[in-house]
């Protein structure tokens, strides 16, 4: 093999991809935008990454041109088919995005059948892990580990899941944090006037709404915020959910607007039903003075949003899910306790008040933020590529 084919091997990403409506698809393409990128604009052409696309409706997505492979994620056999195209293409290295919901089958077990059969080396990033799984996410996971090549978390803790409950062997792990756009360290205000916010306290929440995200809490607090600060703007930006939008219609988003009506928020409380372009989303996040993560749970292991809040250096309120304790530790953002709607609005009150404090936690997150850009992440990606291929 030519020294050149190993410092830029062909890559061949097995994921989700826009324009569906995921958080796996935008990683994917952000990470296939900032890995090209690195070839420079006079890069081998035919050495641009392929893409393998799932999708979640029978007629499929107009994709982009390095979309060459589209599966039916509830069809078996696209699978099959999938490893022998993948086998016979350019390609050196598989790079697959895993995350149960996208695959067929029960825990997504359909993606064993492309896994199993292919003979190229497979890197794989895994989106979430659960530690107490079922016996069935168990089996798959643990097989999707054994057909890789090497695994890839986004969080050091996903590390010790891995070998303590999955029983994956260390020297197979590698930690790559999930990348975020490289943007300058600007004021709020500049923004404000542009989401029609201008000179309002504004905290944000995005990302695809579903009922784990904990907007719920988040709308009781803002009653007790409001009462301090009766100009402050919630704002929730997002879509509902393609798959909760699916199974239930808008059952959910409305239950939650109902409720900012009864709690008399609707001047302080803006819904923004609708999948942004990444310049609009740019905006919105410039805008914010504070960045809110409300979420139930612990077991996420995970968070596009939350990288991106510390990327543009917003001062981060969050309940302390995995993600949250490791990203938001040593004084990068501010953690509360699952639910507590009064520790929330004590938070959101005390930071929106004292703007050294809030100025300190945004220097801090947007230090620390600048290992997580994404020349950076894809320089990384690159390196283990290289490396499975070399085996």
């Amino acid at each position: 093999m030519r020294k050149n084919q190993l410092k830029f091997p062909r890559i061949f990403f097995v994921s989700s991809y826009p324009p569906r409506r995921c958080g796996i698809a935008t990683f994917t393409f952000d990470l296939v935008r900032a890995v090209s990128e690195l070839q420079g604009p006079t890069g081998d052409q035919r050495r641009i990454p392929l893409v393998a696309a799932l999708n979640d409706i029978a007629e499929g997505y107009d994709y982009p041109q390095e979309v060459v492979l589209e599966i039916n994620q509830q069809q078996p056999l696209d699978y099959r088919k999938a490893a022998d195209f993948i086998n016979s293409s350019p390609a050196q290295v598989v790079c697959l995005q895993h995350e149960f919901g996208i695959f067929g089958g029960r825990s997504g077990i359909y993606i064993l059948d492309l896994l199993e059969n292919l003979k190229k080396p497979v890197v794989t990033t895994l989106h979430r892990m659960l530690r107490a799984p079922d016996r069935e996410e168990f089996d798959v996971l643990r097989s999707v580990c054994r057909c890789s090549t090497f695994v890839v978390v986004l969080a050091k803790r996903a590390i010790e899941f891995l070998k303590e409950v999955y029983g994956v062997p260390r020297e197979k792990i590698f930690m790559i944090y999930h990348g975020a756009p490289n943007v300058p360290f600007f004021s709020p205000s500049q923004y404000k006037d542009k989401i029609e916010a201008q000179g309002r306290p504004l905290i944000l929440t995005s990302g695809l709404i579903n009922p784990n995200k904990g907007i719920e809490t988040a709308i009781e607090a803002m009653v007790l915020v409001a009462r301090e600060l009766p100009e402050v703007l919630y704002l929730i930006l997002g879509a509902t959910h393609p798959r909760v939008l699916r199974g239930f219609g808008e059952k959910y988003r409305l239950s939650l607007e109902r409720r900012v009506a009864e709690s008399k928020l609707r001047k302080q409380v803006r819904f923004q039903n609708r999948f942004v372009s990444a310049d609009k989303l740019f905006t919105y996040l410039a805008a914010a003075d504070i960045y809110l993560t409300p979420y139930p749970s612990k077991e996420q292991i995970s968070s596009g949003t939350l990288t991106q809040a510390l990327a543009f250096g917003k001062a981060v309120i969050s309940t302390p899910y995995w993600y949250a304790q490791e990203l938001l530790a040593y004084g990068r953002g501010c953690i509360i306790p699952f639910g507590d709607v009064r520790a929330m609005a004590e938070e959101i009150i005390y930071l929106l008040k004292n703007d050294r404090e809030r100025d300190a936690l945004r220097r801090k997150a947007y230090q620390f933020s600048r290992r997580l850009i994404w020349p950076r992440v894809a320089r990384a990606y690159l390196a283990l590529f290289r490396r499975a291929i070399g085996r």
